[in-house]
């Protein structure tokens, strides 16, 4: 897992078409508003989680965040777990966002 600021996660978005965004949040956090592209996928939930995960290709991106990039953190090693290698972490959360939101 490596940190990325909001800049390098706008970046890794804008050149990775294939990359996919994890909002780790929950639903009602979900619901205040989210990043684009991004997949619901509440750590809280953590069955679901693990059986998602398992489920993921291994050779795409990932790039997750959460509120304040403490859940995401767990959420990554989650992923790392299962094998999967290319994995970013938003240091700054959904909180500290400065990029377009959906609502």
């Amino acid at each position: 897992m490596k940190n990325i600021n909001n800049t390098q996660f706008r970046e890794f978005v804008n050149k990775n078409s294939e990359a996919v965004i994890i909002d780790c949040r929950t639903e009602s956090e979900w619901d205040e508003g989210r990043i684009k592209n991004a997949i619901l996928l509440d750590l809280f939930e953590s069955q679901l989680f693990m059986q998602k995960v398992e489920g993921f290709d291994k050779s795409k991106m990932y790039l997750v965040y959460c509120r304040s990039g403490s859940r995401s953190v767990a959420a990554c090693q989650i992923l790392e777990s299962v094998g999967i290698k290319n994995v970013f972490n938003l240091t700054e959360g959904f909180t500290g966002w400065d990029g377009d939101i959906l609502v």
